[in-house]
C-alpha cells in the first residue's frame, strides 16, 4: 500500500463532506433507480469530485463506484478505488444525519486503505492494512464478547426471517443504521457486538467498513465464513458477517 493512500482518502472524504452538506436539507433533485433505490444530485456531484480528485492523484488505479458506469478495465489494475459517494441516500434525502462517504483502496482483491466519513455527525473513521483503525484519530478496538446469545447486532429486519436460521432467529438485541459502511465501522468502534447482512452486498457499501472493523479486531467474512475479496466482476459479495471471533463462530453455526 502506498504510504499516503490512507491520508489521501481522508483528505478527499473531508472535501466530499463539504460538497454533500451544500445539498443536505436544501431539497436536492432526486431520481428513483428502481426498487425504491433513490439517487440524488448530491450523489452525482460527490462522485464526480471523488473520481477527479482520486484518479488525478493515482492515475494508474482502477475505479468502482455505485454512481459510475462500470468499466471492466478495472479488472486489469493492481489497485482500485471502491467508492460509495453517499451511503444512506434515503437518510440524506430525508434530511437525517446518518449517511456517509465510503472510500477504499483494494490491491489485488484485498482492502489496504479505508475511510468512512459522516459529515453531519463529524465522525471520521480511517484504517490501513496492518496499521489499525481510528475514529477522529483515536484508536479503535472491537468488542470481544464470548457468545452470540444476548449480543447487540446491527442488521436489517429481513436477516432475521426464520428461513435464514437452522432453529429460528437467535435471541439478540437487533439494531439498525441506514448506512452499511457505518454499521461496519460501529462494530469496529465497539458500539455493537456484530453486524450481519445475508443478502448479496455491493462492494462499495462494505469495502471501507470491512477494513475498519477488521483492523479494530473484528472477524469479517461473507455469510459462509469465507474471506471477502474485492474488485470482482460482479462487484458483490455473499453477504457479510462481522463480530468477535466467538460470536462470529456462533453465527456460522446458527445460520441455515
Amino acid at each position: 500500500m502506498p504510504e499516503s493512500d490512507r491520508a489521501l482518502l481522508e483528505e478527499t472524504a473531508l472535501e466530499a463532506g463539504e460538497i454533500a452538506r451544500s445539498f443536505w436539507r436544501e431539497d436536492p433533485q432526486v431520481w428513483d433507480k428502481g426498487g425504491d433505490d433513490p439517487v440524488s444530485e448530491a450523489d452525482f456531484a460527490v462522485d464526480r469530485h471523488l473520481k477527479h480528485r482520486l484518479l488525478s492523484a493515482r492515475p494508474d488505479y482502477g475505479w468502482v463506484s455505485e454512481e459510475t458506469e462500470d468499466d471492466m478495465a478495472r479488472l486489469q489494475a493492481d489497485r482500485v478505488f471502491i467508492v460509495d459517494p453517499i451511503d444512506g441516500t434515503r437518510s440524506f434525502v430525508a434530511g437525517e444525519k446518518t449517511w456517509a462517504h465510503s472510500i477504499a483502496v483494494a490491491e489485488k482483491g484485498r482492502i489496504t486503505a479505508a475511510c468512512v466519513y459522516l459529515p453531519v455527525r463529524e465522525k471520521l473513521y480511517t484504517a490501513g492494512l496492518g496499521q489499525g483503525a481510528t475514529l477522529n484519530k483515536a484508536p479503535l478496538a472491537a468488542l470481544s464478547r464470548d457468545r452470540l446469545l444476548g449480543a447487540t447486532v446491527l442488521s436489517p429486519r429481513v436477516s432475521f426471517k426464520p428461513e435464514f436460521w437452522k432453529t429460528g432467529p437467535p435471541e439478540v438485541s437487533r439494531h439498525f443504521r441506514p448506512s452499511l459502511a457505518y454499521r461496519l465501522a460501529l462494530v469496529g468502534e465497539g458500539r455493537f457486538d456484530a453486524m450481519i447482512t445475508l443478502r448479496p452486498a455491493w462492494e462499495w457499501d462494505i469495502a471501507a467498513g470491512a477494513l475498519i472493523a477488521s483492523e479494530a479486531g473484528a472477524m469479517v467474512t461473507d455469510r459462509h465464513g469465507q474471506d471477502l475479496t474485492f474488485n470482482s466482476p460482479a462487484r458483490q459479495t455473499a453477504g457479510v458477517l462481522t463480530a468477535s471471533l466467538n460470536v462470529h463462530a456462533d453465527l456460522l453455526k446458527e445460520l441455515a
